[in-house]
């Protein structure tokens, strides 16, 4: 079964050069950037099945990554304006 990736990149590959830019320059974004990126790993790992939480865990950490993409994503927005 092929898992899809939810990196920030990935997701927002318009966004490739302000997410880069961003990531040096705003310690704000920085570190969202960074919780996004941890949250995806885990539930990517999750996802794989390399751990097995409740549904309830999986689906608030799920949450919790969406928002921080909708976070993100404002930012870069705003950025690109």
């Amino acid at each position: 079964m092929s898992l899809e990736k939810h990196d920030l990149v990935h997701e927002l590959p318009e966004y490739r050069d302000a997410i880069r830019e961003l990531k040096m320059n705003d310690r704000h974004f920085a570190k969202l950037f960074e919780q996004y990126h941890d949250l995806d790993h885990e539930v990517h790992r999750i996802e794989q099945g390399v751990e097995t939480p409740s549904d309830d865990y999986v689906e608030q950490q799920k949450k919790q990554r969406l928002h921080l993409k909708d976070q993100l994503h404002t930012m870069l927005v705003k950025h690109s304006t």
